[in-house]
């Protein structure tokens, strides 16, 4: 019963049957796996085999011989030392059997005689339509197949209509989340990127084979790849270095530049940003105004239509000139600043308080509602019991609950389409969960004073501008120093203006975003009206195209909603790979580095600085309960757990980069984070004291 609630299985289509199995006394026992139970890979069949019954494998009592096949030919044998043997007895029951010196390193199995077994597991794989996890005997030389179940654990391969090698990486974990998505989120992705994207457990993944063969493309993807995630770019040297899985292509477009062209030089100039935005939000309420009235077929044709001028903003290449050139002259200050005076990761603190940093400043805004709040101890009373979705209503009612339900509004106006997972469309948005933030409220109220959002602003600025005067007095001192110090100086003032506008387009997108489920839900309300839909939320597990067709038709197969929530439910026991091959191959990078202290979790240093503290494991952000002071550590952060960062004084997340959203605010507030640390929520226990050194990029556990 645990097994069926822990992996959807509904009781009721569950039937028993009674197994008639004709008992045999085999010589040889053992499993095996059609595909390789540890790196996934499909074309490598596993076995493992023991004297006598199974019993004494599964039990741990002796070690099994170990072999591995690929293409019809065993590629690897380890035979084991197997000093007992458990057979049945034909009496009933089983009995131990000590096996006589000479035959205890003798292999249980030919290599002939596992080439056969691996042939019938194809079979009975192909059968099933699933990999397989296989139990067996061997009886007089004939193979009995005692029990078949398929292998749970694997993650899906992307599928395709051909018999290429490809190399997939992970949308999700350059998007900082890993969470499966409904049909109609991924389809919304798919729609909006310039590139070609793979499904696969409900996650997406981009096929970077072609830029792996060619010279010029495999070296820029090797160089990004190594700076934003270490642990894809080291599983990407791993395929290559193999030497027979890419092909070897010519130079030119790999399939996947990037929209836009080559970057054209751009001056500094703030007035380019708010340009930016300026478009971006004349754009939003033109969609806003005319999108309401569309209706059926005409509302997912102008959505449709829309998702175009998405793109066009999304993908400008002034746009991708800005931020772009903000990372590369922050990669250019870390890399002279070190070599130059020794300084590590300088430009962290440099990029602290940057102006137009939208993400930043929704978590310091969130700051600014407790403080209308504070004042109103009936208001401040209210949320502490708040669960209700429509909580604002009653609040107004209150002592103050009027101010303080225009304070959370007014945020919602200019947040509340953010929330957890934001990239897949049909997840809830604060605006439809407002609940969602009232810890995040209450913490604020109770742990800073009035006024605290505009000093933490202007404290980071301070530092930044005190460490700016630093480096340029260091530089001048220094042979041909009044050059250095003009051509950072120079970068410095590009870094800052530029690096905030990083976060604005993906707002944008989220912005556009919501105004579409919207309409779509109203949409989706009229379909239950007429029947077609049981509940408005089932538009979810449709994509785009089949959406249209249910509008255009007023009708639907229930059925395929039913089997849509069952395989959701399924991808969500799933652990997606950072990059995953054609052969189902799952390729783990390691960091390869020995400058870390003995028993540090190593990860990737994006925001400098050494913090002990207290360590906060947590996996929902509706679940933090932070103090000042604690360390967060958690999987993986977008833009909505911002709002968090304001509380903590370091960061740990499991999945992440340089440039993505979790750094570039932990660099905004000055908090020390190290990304890409593995099994950092497992390996760290809530409460521990911990030490982390975003400089070096490692975590230590202090007791």
């Amino acid at each position: 019963m645990t097994y069926r609630l822990r992996n959807g299985f509904d009781h009721r289509k569950v039937h028993m049957a009674v197994v008639v199995q004709q008992m045999v006394f085999p010589q040889v026992a053992g499993i095996l796996f059609t595909a390789d139970p540890v790196t996934s890979n499909r074309k490598v069949a596993k076995v493992e085999a023991g004297f006598g019954l199974g019993e004494a494998l599964v039990s741990g009592l002796v070690n099994a011989d170990r072999y591995k096949v690929r293409d019809g030919e065993v590629v690897a044998k380890v035979v084991a030392t197997k000093q007992l043997a458990i057979h049945a007895s034909p009496a009933g029951g089983t009995q131990e059997e000590v096996i006589a010196p000479e035959r205890q390193e003798q292999p249980a199995l030919t290599d002939a005689q596992v080439l056969r077994l691996a042939q019938l597991g194809r079979l009975i794989e192909a059968h099933f339509g699933h990999p397989q996890d296989i139990e067996w005997c061997l009886v007089d030389d004939e193979f009995q197949i005692v029990q078949s179940r398929p292998i749970t654990t694997l993650f899906p391969i992307p599928a395709v209509d051909d018999r290429e090698n490809h190399v997939y990486i992970s949308v999700g974990h350059q998007q900082m989340m890993t969470d499966p998505m409904k049909p109609l989120g991924l389809s919304f992705w798919q729609m909006t990127t310039p590139r070609p994207m793979f499904e696969a457990g409900g996650r997406l993944f981009v096929d970077v084979v072609r830029d792996l063969g060619s010279p010029t493309s495999r070296t820029r993807l090797l160089e990004v790849a190594g700076k934003s995630d270490p642990l894809i770019g080291d599983a990407l040297q791993t395929i290559l270095e193999r030497g027979d899985f890419i092909p070897s292509l010519p130079d030119g477009d790999p399939g996947g530049a990037r929209a836009g062209g080559a970057q054209a030089p751009i001056e500094t100039d703030p007035a380019i940003v708010t340009d930016l935005i300026a478009r971006n939000q004349e754009s939003i309420a033109a969609l806003k105004r005319d999108i309401r009235t569309k209706s059926g077929s005409a509302l997912l044709d102008f959505i449709l239509t829309d998702i175009q001028e998405l793109r066009r903003i999304l993908f400008d290449p002034q746009s991708h000139a800005v931020f772009m050139s903000a990372m590369e002259a922050t990669w250019w200050l870390n890399e002279r600043l070190e070599a130059w005076l020794g300084e590590k990761n300088a430009a962290d603190t440099l990029t602290q308080s940057v102006p137009h940093n939208i993400t930043s400043e929704m978590g310091l805004a969130l700051l600014d509602v407790a403080d209308v709040i504070r004042p109103h101890p009936e208001a401040v009373a209210f949320l502490q019991g708040a669960e209700d979705e429509g909580f604002l209503d009653e609040l107004a009612k209150l002592a103050g609950g009027r101010e303080a339900r225009d304070a959370i509004r007014a945020f919602l106006d200019r947040y509340g389409m953010r929330c957890v997972g934001e990239i897949d469309i049909t997840r809830p948005r604060w605006s439809e969960r407002p609940t969602t933030l009232v810890p995040v409220i209450l913490g604020n109220i109770k742990n800073f004073e009035p006024g605290a959002g505009e000093q933490r602003f202007e404290q980071g600025r301070q530092e930044a501008w005190t460490k700016e005067q630093e480096l340029l007095e260091s530089l001048r001192a220094l042979p041909d120093g009044e050059q250095k110090a003009e051509e950072v100086k120079r970068k410095i003032d590009r870094v800052r203006t530029f690096i905030g506008y990083r976060e604005y387009p993906k707002y944008g997108m989220v912005s556009r975003y919501f105004v579409y489920k919207q309409a779509l839900l109203e949409e989706a309300g009229r379909l239950v009206q007429a029947d077609v839909l049981r509940e408005k939320e089932d538009i979810f597990y449709l994509r785009f195209e089949e959406l249209h067709d249910v509008v255009r038709t007023n009708h639907l197969d229930d059925q395929l909603i039913s089997q849509r929530k069952d395989a959701f439910r399924s991808y969500q026991a799933l652990t997606p790979p950072r990059v995953l091959t054609s052969d189902g191959e799952v390729i783990a990078g390691a960091y390869r580095r020995d400058d870390v202290p003995a028993g540090a979790l190593v990860g990737l240093p994006v925001s400098a600085g050494i913090i002990e503290g207290r360590a906060r494991v947590i996996h929902e952000m509706a679940e933090a309960d932070l103090e000042p002071g604690d360390i967060l550590v958690t999987a993986h952060t977008d833009p909505s757990w911002s709002p968090l960062f304001v509380a903590i004084r370091a960061l740990v997340t499991e999945v992440g980069g340089v440039m993505t959203h979790g750094a570039v605010i932990a660099r905004e507030y000055g908090l020390p984070a190290v990304v890409g640390v593995e099994h950092a929520t497992r390996l760290i226990r809530d409460r521990q004291p911990i030490r982390v050194n975003g400089t070096d990029g490692y975590v230590e556990v202090l007791e």
